[in-house]
């Protein structure tokens, strides 16, 4: 069951995920981020969480990953567009 916990636990940690999302959607960054580059923005939250979170993200479709490459999806961007994702 180890694996089980691991999704419970990574899905309890939904501020990584707001965090992380919001960071990939900002306006003023190109739409792919390194994720070393990401890592250090979020200098705060331990590297096990944000892996947690973007395997999360990653699963639900909103975030896409491609080696050290990732970007939030068309359809985050798309309800970033619709002013349905804010703080």
């Amino acid at each position: 069951m180890p694996r089980q916990r691991n999704k419970v636990r990574c899905e309890a940690d939904r501020r990584a995920q707001r965090v992380i999302l919001l960071q990939l959607l900002r306006d003023d960054h190109k739409d792919s981020w390194a994720r070393s580059e990401l890592d250090a923005e979020l200098g705060g939250i331990e590297a096990p969480a944000i892996a947690c979170a973007l395997e999360s993200l990653q699963e639900a479709g909103v975030v896409e990953l491609e080696g050290d490459s990732l970007s939030a999806s068309r359809a985050a961007w798309r309800l970033q567009e619709l002013l349905l994702i804010g703080v």
